[in-house]
């Protein structure tokens, strides 16, 4: 994607007549640096030398729209293939350990979030990440959005990232979210204790065809699982995690109480309290489970 960044750049600034060092200085960039871009070496273009190169060279958006793939180029094999999937993916199921997934972000506690990095290397890195996090969000808009669904162990919760406003801005992002038809969240208290997936995070997404795969990770490391026999026993432990969580309803209502500073006194409801409002949510659905916002679980379809 790099060299044929590079190619386009190098095709348009030849259409429009200017040399490397005119280009670069339209760019506010060196000459070399504009070599290298078009040879697709050394570091690669920024978002925001992009977005100059492409009003310089009148590429109507061009040059913009191929940057994302560029910058994916510095990630894992198997992140980008991570995220294509996610792309094509009808519905998404995420457990989040320890901060709350990127789709829900708001941009200031994912700021929060990214700077604390080890591999960070500057404030213009940052703000690439930032771009490009908040970029996938628009996955969540379209009409062909996916459903997603996310388990947030209470420790995503009680974290104040990015101190006190940030996280209430995120709280209440996240309760304007479950609103939304496409979107439950459920909350894993700590009073569940040990579980499957405690090593890190986990995202399942699932393809058109009905197909999963999965992808763990944590702090320093990830790993995406195709193999179907593999995937099925991640699935299975998601499933559980489901199960052990508070329901969507409850869920929303501890939100509020961490947003009131009031959880600490507060009791998570016991195992019997939450069975009592999860049959009443079946029968009030026919028998079918509900989210908090009203939509309906999607079902799994039988693997093989």
């Amino acid at each position: 994607m790099a060299a044929l960044f590079g190619a386009r750049v190098r095709r348009l600034r030849t259409a429009a007549g200017l040399t490397q060092a005119e280009l670069g200085a339209r760019t506010r960039v060196v000459a070399t640096r504009i070599t290298q871009i078009e040879r697709a070496s050394g570091a690669k273009p920024t978002r925001e030398l992009a977005r100059a190169l492409d009003a310089a060279l009148g590429a109507d958006g061009l040059l913009v729209d191929l940057w994302p793939y560029v910058y994916r180029e510095a990630f894992p094999d198997w992140s980008r293939k991570f995220m294509a999937y996610s792309e094509r993916a009808v519905s998404i199921g995420e457990y989040a350990a320890h901060v709350v997934p990127g789709l829900l972000q708001t941009e200031e506690y994912a700021r929060a979030v990214l700077r604390v990095g080890l591999t960070l290397s500057s404030e213009e890195q940052l703000e690439e990440r930032l771009s490009a996090r908040m970029g996938r969000q628009g996955r969540l808009v379209p009409d062909d959005k996916p459903a997603l669904w996310v388990v947030l162990d209470e420790a995503a919760l009680r974290r104040p990232v990015g101190g006190r406003a940030v996280m209430r801005e995120q709280l209440t992002r996240l309760l304007d979210a479950a609103s939304e038809r496409h979107i439950t969240v459920q909350v894993l208290p700590f009073e569940q204790g040990e579980h499957d997936v405690m090593g890190g995070s986990l995202t399942i997404p699932t393809l058109p065809d009905g197909s999963d795969v999965a992808c763990t990770e944590g702090a320093h490391h990830g790993r995406l699982v195709e193999d179907p026999d593999e995937v099925r026993n991640f699935a299975l432990a998601y499933d559980r995690l489901r199960a052990a969580a508070l329901p969507p309803l409850m869920s929303l209502d501890v939100i509020r109480s961490v947003m009131e500073d009031s959880h600490r006194g507060a009791n998570v409801p016991s195992r019997s309290e939450r069975r009592r409002v999860a049959q009443e949510q079946l029968q009030q659905s026919g028998g079918r489970q509900l989210r908090g916002g009203g939509g309906r679980i999607p079902r799994r379809r039988p693997r093989p």
